[in-house]
């Protein structure tokens, strides 16, 4: 980008001199491992929104709970913003460093501590893989619901703070649903437990305002978990159109007869041909949509569901309806969709990756203007989203050598986020605001909720230490960019129903 990600900070980071800040943290915290190099520091410019760059001042890689204590004192105490790191697998650019500051990252502590099948938890630590706690249940026929598409690689922390989903999350919820128990280091270095292990505690619910906040309230160094059994029998039906709007009139079908799938996806004919080239998952190449609908549970019911769900595809207009023959095609149905993401990159230079949630009525029309928007900025879309929970994951593709088109696609992907909140959506559903959709926090919400919001952040961290310039932008950067679209404090389309 022509600007360095620190000028368009809302505000001014102060300057600090990297030679005696890394002298203070080498004497002050023994065992601390801090990377200080340009060689060094290069690999941590960006999460996996790789547009957007910025080299730390330094990296520290605390490996347990007392250093991670002692780096946040200290760069309170000198005045250094700290912005707390995962996988860094994140897609909106939460997790991207600051040229005057400090990127802490949690992934050594990566250790489950406890398992108790008994009582159906575990604590971990942050750095642990979200596929990992599933692996370590597995002997007791438990496994942890949450599952993004990342989950092989991303960690717990960052699954709190940007409140992960994954394909399940229609029947089994997101991050926020799914954990008992925080522990959580403040901006001065004050060890907080919100929430535990039991079903209510006692207070403000805390936790649930953490998860999901992109480390701009503090930083977790302990989660507990939910485990549940796993259900003894799960079937997936996979059924193809030859409309997209045909498909999308299913998913709310489904949900209107009261059954809830574990899992609802859909994927558009461009995505489905990349994910069949890439996985050979078995997807019909030549339909324009396909579902993927996941129904579990005990065997009648599950039985009785897919008779249902088999009618209600087959009445919305599907061309074929499969039932997965055995775990091994049920597996293969899943990592077509789960792999979308990188069969999509095989198929185009680069792509954007979006998120938007709608109301699951409005999926037929948000498609359709996705496509006249798409002719209109000449870049193609995939379409590949959770339709059962209306979360949207367009891929805008196009090739960032070719001058102007990687601000083409951002302007695409701002105007199909405009678009979600214009029918009475979120401009995000699962992967935060972060850096990548600041701006168009200014259309969602009006000054007033902006406010609010910033008095939270100062409640926890008043001199904006943490993770600064991320998820709430400032009433001026609003009007400056012209997307403060407020008219006597409504929002465009009052009428409609919100999240």
């Amino acid at each position: 980008m022509s600007l360095r990600y620190d000028e368009k900070l809302d505000g001014v980071l102060p300057r600090v001199d990297k030679m005696q800040l890394l002298s203070r943290l080498r004497d002050d915290i023994p065992g601390l491992d801090v990377l200080h190099t340009d060689e060094q520091l290069h690999p941590y410019e960006c999460d996996g929104l790789s547009v957007y760059r910025a080299k730390p001042l330094l990296v520290v890689l605390p490996r347990n709970v007392e250093q991670v204590q002692a780096v946040m004192r200290l760069a309170h105490e000198v005045g250094v913003p700290v912005v707390a790191r995962g996988a860094g697998t994140g897609l909106s650019g939460g997790a991207m460093p600051l040229e005057q500051g400090i990127l802490l990252v949690m992934a050594r502590l990566n250790q489950i501590l406890d398992l108790d099948p008994v009582a159906g938890i575990a604590r971990v630590q942050p750095g642990v893989r979200n596929i990992a706690i599933s692996q370590a249940a597995q002997p007791f026929g438990l496994y942890y619901a949450p599952d993004p598409s990342s989950q092989i690689a991303c960690s717990i922390g960052g699954n709190v703070a940007e409140n992960a989903g994954g394909v399940h999350c229609l029947k089994y919820g997101l991050t926020v649903h799914n954990i008992l128990r925080l522990e959580v280091i403040t901006v001065t270095g004050e060890r907080l437990i919100l929430g535990s292990e039991a079903l209510d505690s006692p207070g403000f619910d805390l936790m649930a305002l953490f998860t999901g906040s992109e480390g701009m309230l503090g930083v977790v160094t302990e989660i507990t978990v939910k485990l549940l059994a796993r259900p003894p029998c799960t079937v997936v039906l996979l059924a193809s159109f030859d409309e997209v709007e045909k498909a999308a009139d299913a998913v709310a079908q489904i949900i209107a007869q009261g059954i809830v799938p574990a899992g609802l996806e859909m994927m558009d004919q461009m995505s489905i041909r990349a994910a069949e080239d890439f996985i050979h998952a078995g997807y019909p190449v030549d339909a324009q949509a396909i579902l993927l609908c996941e129904i579990d549970g005990a065997l009648e019911d599950v039985q009785d569901d897919v008779a249902r769900v088999e009618q209600v595809l087959f009445q919305a207009g599907a061309q074929e309806v499969r039932v997965a023959r055995d775990e091994q095609e049920r597996q293969r149905f899943w990592a077509g969709r789960k792999n979308a993401f990188p069969a999509v990159g095989r198929i185009s230079p680069d792509y954007y990756c979006m998120d938007g949630t709608i109301p699951r009525r409005q999926l037929a029309y948000v498609l359709k203007k996705t496509a006249e928007l798409s002719e209109e900025y000449g870049l193609r879309v995939a379409n590949v989203f959770h339709a059962g929970d209306g979360n949207m994951h367009p891929l805008i593709l196009f090739d960032a050598n070719e001058p102007g088109e990687l601000e083409r696609a951002e302007a695409l992907g701002g105007k199909i986020l405009e678009l979600c909140v214009e029918v009475g959506g979120t401009i995000t559903g699962e992967h935060g605001v972060g850096r990548e959709k600041i701006n168009q926090m200014c259309v969602q919400f009006n000054d007033d909720e902006l406010q609010f919001f910033h008095a939270i952040k100062a409640a926890f961290d008043p001199k904006t230490m943490l993770n600064p310039g991320k998820n709430i932008p400032t009433l001026h950067r609003c009007a400056e960019m012209g997307g403060m679209h407020i008219h006597h404090g409504q929002l465009p389309f009052p009428e409609l129903e919100r999240f």
